[in-house]
């Protein structure tokens, strides 16, 4: 006799189908996020590069304290870049873990379907 009747395993295999179409789901959704924030990242990366020279072809033509101002501001334009290129790291780990997550709860159904 096994530890699980019959309607028991049916029932934990149907939670582990459900399970696995929901993770599957996530999943897709975090992989369509992450190419999308991916490229818009890699088409927008280059204007902070591009704005800094600008500034600086500028920088001669404008008062000082005008000049300062835009440094400042392509200052808080590079923070805006890095945070940018961190939510690209964290989908990107984000995605990863689901995937991650999604073989273990599926492992952990077999376990229990098979003993």
């Amino acid at each position: 006799m096994g530890l699980f009747a019959t309607t028991d395993k049916k029932i934990i295999a149907d939670l582990c189908k459900k399970s696995e179409d929901i993770s599957k789901d996530i999943s897709n959704e975090i992989d369509e996020l992450l190419d999308e924030l991916k490229t818009d990242y890699n088409e927008n990366r280059r204007v902070v590069k591009e704005f800094n020279d600008f500034v600086h072809e500028l920088k001669s033509k404008l008062e000082p304290e005008d000049a300062s101002k835009l440094i400042e501001f392509t200052s808080k334009l590079s923070k805006v870049k890095r945070c940018a290129k961190k939510g690209v790291e964290a989908m990107r780990e984000l995605s990863r873990d689901q995937r991650k997550a999604t073989r273990e709860t599926l492992r952990e159904y077999q376990e229990y379907l098979y003993v």
